[in-house]
């Protein structure tokens, strides 16, 4: 459908082609307000928008639907992203914590057994005293995890190649090279973007580099891990996992990462859900309140810093 009415309000969905009341929408609006799945703003779109002068986005990344046609108009674009960095990093904390905790393999150890039995000598080495958590990229979401993980006892190692070493130690972690963080982390958590230069990022030779017994969580893309080579770690045991995120999306039916009791697969829920999307649609008003007022956004998006987010 090229549009549906919510509440009395004209939603556009296909704005290349767009019916008249839409076209009529369009060419009077001063502000468009997007979220997931919104048509790309192309040259021929901002033709029949000539009024158009900014984008609220009420959800994370822009790159899908801002063009460049867009920057070269002088379009004002801002996101709700800060919003939705937030649950991500909540749910990483959690799984930091459990991972360390053993909490996944104990519950399946404990449904197996349904008996008494030595629990203080199996989890002996585990538990969240003094364990190291690397984080990659820092993202908002990875600088939020970072920021979540400051009352607990861990040592936070930091894999950014834009952050130096007195800027890591500001947010509470200490920099090092992408290897040395493997090598050297209990948990590795991925929060860097989906770019070609990360595009398997850690591959096998960063993977074999992983303590045995070390858990991998990703919440970011799952084009960051390969999965072709992550797949025998799991399999053997050797590694564990918490994915959010896989390639393709989602895997086939006959994918082992569903049955694995080492893996934890969630179906890409980490970001804003249910009631958390109230936060960024609060974000996405405000954003608008400032335009109206004149004033510049709180968050703007500039597409400079385009080439290392998200």
């Amino acid at each position: 459908a090229a549009l549906t009415r919510t509440n009395s309000r004209l939603v556009g969905h296909e704005l290349t082609d767009p019916t008249p009341e839409v076209a009529a929408a369009l060419a009077g609006a001063e502000v468009l307000l997007t979220c997931w799945g919104a048509p790309p703003l192309t040259a021929g779109v901002l033709a029949a928008a000539p009024r158009l002068r900014a984008v609220v986005h009420a959800a994370g990344s822009v790159k899908h639907h801002i063009t460049d046609a867009c920057w070269a108009r002088g379009i004002a674009v801002t996101s709700a992203a800060a919003a939705n960095a937030l649950p991500v990093a909540e749910y990483t904390l959690a799984a930091i914590l459990f991972a360390n905790k053993r909490v996944l393999h104990t519950a399946h150890r404990y449904r197996a057994l349904r008996a008494p039995h030595d629990w203080q000598r199996e989890l002996a080495t585990a538990g969240n005293y003094r364990r190291t958590v690397g984080v990659i990229g820092a993202s908002r979401i990875g600088r939020r995890v970072i920021d979540l993980l400051r009352p607990f006892d861990l040592r936070v190692l930091l894999h950014d190649p834009y952050v130096d070493a007195a800027e890591a130690a500001r947010l509470g972690a200490t920099s090092v090279p992408l290897d040395t963080l493997c090598a050297d982390s209990d948990i590795v958590t991925v929060h860097a973007p989906e770019l070609p230069a990360t595009h398997h990022l850690l591959g096998a030779r960063e993977l074999a580099l992983m303590p045995d017994g070390a858990t991998l969580i990703n919440t970011a893309r799952g084009s960051l891990v390969d999965e072709t080579a992550l797949l025998p770690e799991l399999t053997r045991g050797r590694l564990n996992a918490v994915l959010d995120v896989t390639a393709p999306e989602l895997p086939p039916p006959s994918s082992p990462l569903y049955d694995l009791p080492n893996v934890l697969l969630t179906p890409h829920v980490a970001g804003s859900l249910g009631g958390e999307l109230h936060r960024m649609a609060d974000l996405a008003l405000d954003e608008i309140e400032r335009y109206t007022r004149g004033r510049p956004f709180a968050d703007p998006v500039r597409p400079e810093g385009l080439h290392r987010s998200a």
